[in-house]
């Protein structure tokens, strides 16, 4: 880890755990502001909530998925005080938190209360003793180095799929959650979330409905491209655009990659400086259902078979007990399972089966039953009251997104190759072996 920059945003002194900040100043351009504590009684309890058992969290990256997502949730919920924010842009930040301002002015009906310090650094509201936990959303290239040192903080954590851009960064991720006992939740909210189709699908496969598996077919986008060749543009002033690429490659700024007050899913996830193309940010989800009905959530395929455009048509990962799986984009669902006795056909917003009636099966207490019963940030926030584990923890998150990575490295190599998921490694193959990782700029290391 690089010197910590002079504290851009807001300098605070020992702060009681819980409570709100009074309103002082925004100063993400670099004034700092020293807020006083309300204490937590002055709130009230909420919902049978006192404010003294409400989890604090702070936000690391305020994009789409941080802002209008994550926040706008986690806002509304009484257990939880979202305590700081934080992001490189400080127009987004400012955003972020006049919304939780208004959010919890009309919740305590106090005006001059306000929920978060904004930071332009994470690692300044990392600092704060009073968090208990953060949540992570920001580009995948900036997920390892904020979850791990998060980890040492003693934070627990839910970051953003897909979990890493590399196999090693997840592997690094892994061993800092075991090492410092943190409660981890990876965003793959299809085992949660969507009317529980996936999750049905996955209990036809595990309870042997289907007969034995034949094939898996998951439908998701390609690999990312080498291609940057995006015109120069100049920096908006609100953004710290070398701390926004942090880890890789310097390229000038463009808005393709960080656009400014955009609506949709910036284009980053397309380019392999920052992430795996449309096939990890999918293929995290999709992968993920697989290896959930695999039971294989600690493991993965042993081969990847590239298409050779003879007897291999698509992108092929074989399993250890035999079964092929498909990289086919456009199929005929997210996720399609054949076994000898039926076949599933599973996507967000749908789910059928042939023959017909394996949907109308009910589980009995002696079967796999994989739900929880709750969506999947209130499974996060379960687990870490709890200290149990989540349904996607980090083991979770990094084996589904090393099978994207797989794929990417075949696709590079364009040829077979047969992988140990016990070593993570790949059998007699430095080159393939090297892209388990990447050289990361100078001065952030992991």
């Amino acid at each position: 880890m690089p010197e910590k920059r002079v504290m851009q945003t807001e300098g605070s002194p020992a702060l009681t755990r819980r409570g709100f900040i009074r309103r002082t100043a925004f100063a993400a351009a670099g004034a700092a502001a020293f807020p006083f504590i309300v204490p937590g009684r002055a709130l009230g309890a909420e919902g049978g909530v006192a404010p003294s058992e409400r989890l604090t969290v702070g936000f690391i990256g305020l994009g789409k998925m941080g802002r209008d997502s994550h926040l706008n949730s986690f806002l509304g919920k009484p257990h939880v005080q979202v305590v700081a924010l934080n992001d490189v842009e400080t127009g987004r930040l400012e955003q972020s938190k006049n919304r939780a301002d208004e959010a919890y002015a009309r919740r305590f009906g106090e005006n001059n209360y306000v929920s978060a310090a904004a930071y332009t650094d994470f690692r300044d509201l990392l600092a704060r003793a009073d968090i208990d936990a953060v949540i992570i959303s920001t580009p995948d290239h900036w997920h390892a180095i904020p979850a791990i040192e998060a980890a040492k903080a003693g934070k627990h954590i839910y970051c953003e799929k897909p979990l890493t851009r590399t196999i090693a960064e997840g592997r690094a991720i892994v061993n800092a959650v075991r090492r410092y006992g943190v409660v981890f939740q990876t965003g793959s909210q299809q085992r949660s979330d969507y009317g529980g189709r996936f999750r049905q699908a996955a209990e036809l496969v595990r309870n042997g409905v289907l007969g034995d598996l034949q094939s898996i077919e998951i439908s998701v986008g390609g690999p990312p491209s080498d291609a940057y060749g995006l015109p120069p543009e100049p920096v908006p002033p609100t953004l710290d655009w070398d701390f926004w690429q942090g880890p890789v490659q310097w390229r000038d700024y463009s808005s393709t990659l960080c656009p400014m007050d955009y609506p949709g899913f910036p284009h980053w996830r397309y380019y392999r400086d920052y992430a795996g193309g449309g096939l990890s940010d999918f293929g995290t989800h999709h992968f993920d259902i697989a290896q959930w009905a695999l039971n294989m959530d600690s493991s993965g395929p042993v081969e990847i078979l590239y298409p050779n455009g003879k007897d291999v048509e698509r992108m092929t990962f074989l399993y250890a007990n035999g079964v092929p799986m498909y990289h086919r984009p456009g199929g005929e669902a997210d996720c399609v399972f054949r076994g000898t006795r039926g076949t599933v056909w599973v996507s967000r917003g749908s789910i059928r089966a042939e023959p017909e009636e394996l949907l109308d099966i009910r589980w009995t207490p002696g079967d796999t039953q994989l739900g929880r019963g709750r969506d999947h940030r209130e499974d996060w926030l379960h687990c870490v009251r709890t200290h149990q584990r989540p349904i996607a923890c980090a083991e979770t998150g990094h084996r589904t997104n090393t099978i994207c990575q797989l794929a990417n490295i075949g696709y590079v190599v364009k040829r077979d190759l047969r992988w140990d998921p016990v070593k993570e490694e790949f059998a007699g193959d430095a080159e393939a072996n090297a892209m388990r990782a990447r050289a990361n700029r100078s001065p952030w290391r992991l």
